[in-house]
């Protein structure tokens, strides 16, 4: 399972929120580049890294800190916050993101998601699967829709979506462990197969045969992870991958309890 730290970004400084309120926000660095820098220096290769001023305000602004976080380390970066428009995806990847990732626009504009999935591939674009009570939430967290996650997650995996970044808003921040039975019920799920799975080991077989896991479906976890032992457990579950921040920043997980980890 890959570890995936985060970094969020509100004024080009390195921040946390709790349960997505803007209003509940500490600052852990001055520059980003520094708190990367740190990461990669611990064996760390991959990161989320968050634009929060742009969630907010519905276009990328923090993509300068992007570019000197992909320019001046090796981390594999990828980005999400505020990508609406192509001319936001285009400035992202020629800023050396590697992945986007996309929330608000998967459910406010799908045509307009569904063709970046078309021309960049389903290795760079992630969906982003925000939870609230259960329904998604969008826009930084500060709108609710009336889409339920995990038929959300299906229809998407339907039109390619293989990486999906699912965070609980209740859990992110707080310290108070992962959402594992949710986690566990989008694993369990009988996906419908997506362009270039519809065999199994070259045969055809019945749709609704394999769950989301058994598809490979990437999933990523996020939100809540507070100890090393959250880690063992979403890996163990077949998470893909898992997103860490506070964690780390409150010393509450240790590189040197990674290095083991890994």
């Amino acid at each position: 399972m890959r570890i995936i730290p985060a970094i969020d970004i509100i004024d080009g400084k390195c921040v946390r929120l709790s349960q997505g309120d803007y209003n509940q926000k500490t600052v852990y660095n001055e520059d980003p580049l520094e708190v990367a820098k740190e990461f990669e220096a611990n064996g760390i290769k991959h990161l989320h890294l968050v634009d929060l001023d742009g969630a907010k305000s519905s276009h990328v602004v923090n993509w300068k800190v992007l570019e000197r976080i992909a320019g001046q380390t090796g981390l594999h970066v990828d980005f999400g916050g505020g990508v609406k428009t192509d001319e936001d995806i285009k400035v992202v990847f020629e800023s050396g993101a590697k992945q986007v990732t996309g929330g608000s626009i998967a459910v406010k504009d799908a045509a307009t998601f569904e063709g970046w999935i078309s021309r960049y591939g389903t290795d760079k674009i992630i969906l982003g699967a925000d939870a609230k009570d259960g329904m998604i939430a969008t826009h930084g967290w500060l709108e609710s829709s009336e889409l339920e996650v995990i038929e959300f997650i299906k229809e998407w995996n339907k039109k390619g979506i293989e990486y999906v970044i699912c965070t609980d808003i209740a859990k992110d921040g707080m310290l108070a462990g992962t959402s594992n039975e949710l986690y566990k019920e989008i694993l369990s799920q009988p996906l419908i197969p997506s362009r270039g799975r519809e065999t199994k080991n070259g045969n055809p077989f019945p749709i609704g045969e394999m769950s989301a896991g058994q598809w490979g479906l990437k999933l990523i976890a996020s939100g809540g992870v507070a100890v090393i032992e959250d880690l063992y457990r979403l890996r163990e579950m077949g998470c893909e991958g898992a997103i860490v921040g506070k964690a780390f920043y409150e010393g509450r997980i240790t590189f040197k309890e990674l290095r083991e980890f890994v």
